[in-house]
């Protein structure tokens, strides 16, 4: 009982990376924590190369059966889940 019941962050304006630790640090902790406005998140550097990356992360998959994954989620609220 030495945690609250969840930790809600607003997630707009704060930095993909930075934010990702930090959840991490208190998800590892046995806490809950909810990210709320997940689409208002951003991501440094330049577009071009984000995208390029961003692809690379798509093209990993299961060659003898895709359907098993890895999974990419698309939507914002579930890239950072």
């Amino acid at each position: 009982a030495m945690f609250e019941k969840r930790i809600v962050i607003d997630g707009k304006g704060h930095l993909l990376g930075r934010l990702a630790a930090i959840v991490a640090k208190e998800l590892l902790a046995g806490q809950t924590v909810v990210v709320v406005r997940c689409e208002e998140i951003n991501i440094s550097g330049s577009h071009f190369r984000n995208k390029l990356k961003y692809q690379d992360f798509l093209r990993k998959r299961c060659n003898v059966n895709p359907a098993r994954g890895p999974f990419h989620l698309r939507s914002p609220s579930k890239m950072f889940w």
